[in-house]
């Protein structure tokens, strides 16, 4: 198990669509350790593979607050198959976008298909936190943001703001 690196906008990578596993096998548990280890460390409650730089359909997640025993979650080939009507709103982040955070409205509760670290099929019903943590990463393996889904006024700044601090690193790298 080890701590992996995380791409952090504007990196193109984070814009790929994921591509879906046909089975799980030794590696894609060891990936999932990595995630896990990974998400733990930011720390974070929620991982998509592509944001360690693997463009495989693989999320993480744990809900648990600090002081809570530890839930994790592992959906690999996960897909929503039903969203509520009613919305609900939560202040999300994102490990890709560091320390920026903004409300998002989205589907209240949502029930998630989606295979197993056995390879089994599973169904689950989310609501609250865990649904807005579910569909913020399935975006990721469609190659879509959270800031997708604010103002294009706020996501512009955002973006213009990271793309600035990534140039002065590689300059800074270059020197």
């Amino acid at each position: 198990m080890s701590v992996r690196p995380l791409v952090i906008i504007p990196d193109s990578r984070l814009r790929l669509i994921s591509e879906p596993l046909v089975r799980v096998d030794a590696k894609v548990r060891a990936l999932v350790e990595d995630m896990f280890e990974t998400m733990y460390d930011a720390p974070g409650i929620g991982l998509a593979a592509i944001q360690i730089g693997v463009p495989e359909r693989v999320v993480t997640i744990d809900t648990a607050r600090e002081g809570e025993e530890r839930s994790p979650l592992a959906l690999i080939n996960p897909e929503i198959v039903t969203a509520s009507e009613e919305l609900s709103v939560y202040q999300e982040g994102c490990l890709s976008i560091p320390e920026y955070y903004e409300d998002v409205e989205r589907p209240a509760r949502v029930t998630v298909r989606f295979m197993d670290l056995n390879g089994e099929m599973q169904e689950i019903e989310a609501d609250g936190l865990l649904a807005t943590c579910v569909q913020h990463e399935i975006d990721h393996l469609n190659g879509v943001l959270f800031i997708d889904h604010i103002s294009k006024l706020k996501r512009d700044r955002v973006v213009k703001r990271f793309t600035k601090v990534a140039k002065e690193k590689e300059r800074e790298a270059g020197a």
